[in-house]
């Protein structure tokens, strides 16, 4: 491996062009910096992003407009082609050569916190595109991967970042969760139902109904009393089955004096609360009301932390992984809103009553009704007439331009494009400051990883011997050491069910390869034939959880008989190959190769896969070709090898008569996922599922 690192300004003027008239100011207050780019090149990665563009980014080359990738950690329910939870500035160029008929890959890794915008763009008339950073903080620290193959430029990265995490086994197991599970004789019918259906279920979740008042590391006394939960969690453990929780990042402040709970008064005994800039608390509101947040350079959080997760498992809730949410951090407010305010005026927020009344593209509850089925009386609920074209609206905000007199951190002199405006709406301030005086301006990308870093260690302490598992929303560079990944609130949409694809092929360059959208969809209603092949396709992604959102149709598998009979054979096809996932995880913790690989990563000379986010490679020998529109029963996909590569059938072994370097039409009716298996290859796999 070949690894160049420059550092600061110094090295960097070696590659790339500095407008040396902010060279003073670059590692202070802003910095830009370009660099020449082939013209039409293959860019990937620079996320976290749903990308109208595809995995392939835009860059302003046949008929694209160019990207504009700001990197500032948000809570927004999966936008596209938007700033969203996360922030990895790290990019693949996969550089084919026409001359030659070659390909080789190289990457480039900014190591920064601060906030960013990184355009890709191909002036008009230009033979060259480029690449483009303007940031407002931070240093200018970069790395360079010299490849020469894509899944060397991601282990390269690696070992720079650090390897993924090793996962537990279970983990690969399907998970069941959502917003709406009310009290714990739900999630007891939801056990019962899943075993009835015959649909493995490997670990039951809750989201915040388990709460008292939205309190992170409390229980409902009434309806998740702590011994009737204790009571539920070792019955599934004894099925051999887990439970997880979640933890949302605000912690309450206690409302009065008679008002008791421990969280909050020991963080402040212990000094581990992001604080204003005049030394008092920070505070935010979230869903308990006003909270405070953790700040993760204390030097006291740890133990903190780790005391309310371990009262937490003494309460009843003995979890066997945790998942993070609101970790941008999220605040319902843009500044330190309950500063002064009268802490019991403001109660926790309500949703009782919520309707869902949202449905997928072609499904029209007006005509049908809210049963979301796929026929009513023989007759199907297909309410298009041809498949939806995927469209989105780009709208993009002028590069906003400030007086620079002296320092503002919640107003600095240039505008990144925060989709949602100023940098500290519904997040924190960007001058609130953490332990040691670093301010939120400089350290906001970093939050969430931080939390997933002292999440792990704590959970390492609480059940010792055990492998963690977490799953968290907002993540940085090396947070793959500590954390899997969901893809956030998406829609239940056949577009989405898309989208989750780049997702997932995004997360592998990122060091995080245990990543999978809410299956199904999480906002919105599902229907019966979404559901039916969003089971199928994510039985074949690392991370396997149907969630949806509180007040929409209920969306577990068993629900249609079509879905529990497609999430049956879908499930049954990836237990039998976990060993084979197992042994690609095991080569990503030690080497940094990733799991899921688009297709040409196996096949790099063959340029027609460039732009391919419709199929994916497990490993290099598993071929899945979705059903990605709705009424279809064929799908149309791409086999790799232009003619040189037999592909078998997963569930016939059947040699397929391949379009070379075109796309092959093959049979998808209902519940019934394309799987192909590269000739040749050796697979390690479980005799019964």
């Amino acid at each position: 491996m070949h690894l160049i690192r420059a550092q600061r300004l110094m090295g960097f003027l070696l590659y790339l062009k500095i407008n040396t008239s902010r060279c003073v100011s670059a590692i202070l207050a802003q910095a830009e910096v370009a660099s020449a780019l082939p013209y039409g090149t293959n860019i990937y990665g620079l996320g976290e992003v749903i990308a109208s563009s595809g995995f392939r980014r835009d860059i302003g080359t046949d008929g694209g407009v160019g990207t504009i990738q700001t990197h500032w950690a948000r809570d927004a329910a999966d936008p596209i082609d938007q700033n969203m939870y996360g922030s990895h500035p790290i990019y693949v160029e996969h550089r084919y050569i026409a001359t030659t008929g070659k390909a080789s890959a190289s990457g480039v890794l900014l190591l920064s916190s601060a906030g960013t915008d990184i355009f890709l763009q191909t002036p008009p008339n230009s033979k060259v595109s480029l690449i483009e950073y303007r940031m407002i903080g931070g240093i200018l620290d970069f790395y360079f991967f010299s490849g020469p193959s894509d899944a060397e430029v991601i282990a390269q990265y690696g070992s720079v970042i650090g390897f993924p995490m090793w996962q537990p086994a279970w983990g690969f197991g399907f998970h069941l969760c959502r917003w709406g599970y009310h009290n714990i004789s739900d999630d007891r019918e939801n056990v019962a139902q899943m075993r009835a259906a015959g649909i493995p279920l490997e670990v039951q979740w809750n989201d915040i109904d388990l709460y008292h008042a939205y309190r992170d590391f409390t229980t409902d006394p009434v309806s998740f009393p702590g011994d009737e939960l204790r009571a539920f969690i070792r019955e599934l453990a004894a099925n051999n089955q887990h439970y997880i929780p979640i933890v949302d990042v605000g912690i309450a402040v206690t409302v009065n004096s008679t008002d008791v709970y421990d969280p909050f008064t020991r963080g402040v005994e212990e000094d581990v609360w992001v604080k204003n800039p005049d030394g008092s608390l920070y505070l935010g509101q979230v869903w308990p009301g006003y909270t405070v947040f953790p700040d993760w350079f204390s030097e006291n959080i740890l133990s903190v932390w780790t005391e309310g997760l371990r009262n937490w498992t003494e309460m009843g809730v003995e979890f066997s992984g945790i998942w993070l949410d609101m970790n941008e951090p999220s605040s319902f407010c843009s500044d330190s809103c309950g500063t002064g305010a009268n802490y019991s005026a403001l109660s926790a927020l309500s949703v009782a009553g919520t309707v869902v009344t949202g449905y997928p593209e072609c499904y029209n509850e007006t005509i049908w009704g809210p049963s979301g089925n796929m026929t009513i009386n023989g007759t199907s609920t297909n309410s298009c007439t041809t498949s939806p074209a995927t469209t989105a609206v780009v709208e993009r905000r002028g590069v906003g331009a400030g007086i620079e007199q002296g320092v503002n951190l919640n107003s600095p002199p240039y505008a990144i494009h925060n989709a949602i405006g100023p940098l500290h709406t519904n997040t924190m301030a960007t001058n609130a400051t953490h332990f040691g005086g670093y301010a939120e301006l400089d350290v906001h990308n970093m939050f969430g990883f931080m939390e997933e870093k002292t999440t792990h260690l704590a959970i390492q302490s609480i059940i010792p011997g055990k492998r963690p598992f977490l799953i968290s929303r907002s993540t940085f560079p090396s947070s793959g050491k500590w954390t899997g990944h969901w893809l956030g609130d998406n829609y239940s949409k056949w577009q989405y069910m898309y989208l989750n694809i780049q997702g997932v092929l995004q997360f592998q360059i990122y060091q995080i390869p245990m990543v999978g959208a809410d299956t199904c969809g999480f906002n919105d209603n599902t229907d019966e034939e979404l559901c039916n092949r969003w089971m199928q396709l994510s039985a074949f992604v690392p991370f396997y959880r149907n969630h949806n959102t509180n007040g929409a149709l209920p969306q577990e598998p068993y629900r249609w008989e079509s879905v529990a009979n497609a999430s049956r054979i879908a499930i049954a096809a990836r237990y039998s190959l976990l060993p084979y996932w197992y042994t690609l995880f095991a080569n990503s913790s030690m080497a940094g190769l990733p799991p899921v690989r688009a297709l040409f990563y196996e096949f790099p000379d063959e340029p027609e896969l460039f732009t391919v986010d419709r199929q994916w490679l497990v490993g290099s020998d598993i071929l899945v070709t979705p059903v990605l529109t709705p009424g279809a029963t064929t799908v149309d996909g791409i086999f790799p090898g232009r003619g040189s590569v037999i592909w078998r059938d997963w569930y016939t072994h059947a040699a397929v008569n391949t379009t070379s370097g075109g796309n092959t039409t093959l049979d998808a009716p209902i519940s019934h996922i394309n799987v192909h298996i590269r000739d040749n290859s050796a697979l390690l796999l479980h005799q019964e599922p």
